[in-house]
C-alpha cells in the first residue's frame, strides 16, 4: 500500500510539475506571437534569386523559400512548418504570391501560424 501511494504522490508532483512547465511555455509562445511584426519589403530593392528566411516561436516555426524575378515575388515553398493545429495557415502562402505582399488576412483559425510563415517571408526577403 505504500508503494502505491508513493506511486501516486509521484505521479501527483511529476504531472504538476509539467502542467506548469506546459503554461509557462505557452505564455512564453503567446508573447512571442504577440511581439512578432510584420513589415512589408520593397520589392524594387529585391534582385533576382532565391532567398530562405525562418521565424520560431517555439510552439510554431515555419522555414520558407522565396523565389524573386522582376522584382516580383514568383514562388514561396513552404520547406518546414511545424504546429500543432494543422496545415490551415499554410492557404496564405499562394495569397502572398498572388498579391505580391506579406501583409494579406491572416487564415482563420490559423492566425499565430499565419503570422509566423509572414515573418519568414520578410526574413527572408530581407535577407537578400
Amino acid at each position: 500500500m505504500k508503494i502505491v501511494l508513493a506511486l501516486v504522490a509521484v505521479a501527483i508532483v511529476v504531472g504538476g510539475g509539467y502542467g506548469i512547465y506546459s503554461m509557462q511555455r505557452t505564455k512564453k509562445y503567446r508573447q512571442a506571437v504577440k511581439d512578432t511584426v510584420i513589415n512589408e519589403v520593397d520589392l524594387s530593392q529585391v534582385a533576382d534569386g532565391s532567398y530562405t528566411g525562418s521565424h520560431d516561436v517555439d510552439m510554431i516555426n515555419a522555414t520558407v523559400q522565396v523565389d524573386v524575378k522582376d522584382h516580383k515575388i514568383t514562388n514561396i515553398e513552404l520547406v518546414e512548418h511545424m504546429n500543432d493545429q494543422g496545415e490551415a495557415a499554410e492557404k496564405i502562402v499562394p495569397e502572398m504570391v498572388s498579391q505580391q505582399k506579406i501583409k494579406v488576412d491572416a487564415v482563420s483559425g490559423a492566425t499565430n501560424s499565419s503570422k509566423v510563415i509572414q515573418k519568414a517571408v520578410q526574413n527572408a526577403l530581407e535577407e537578400n
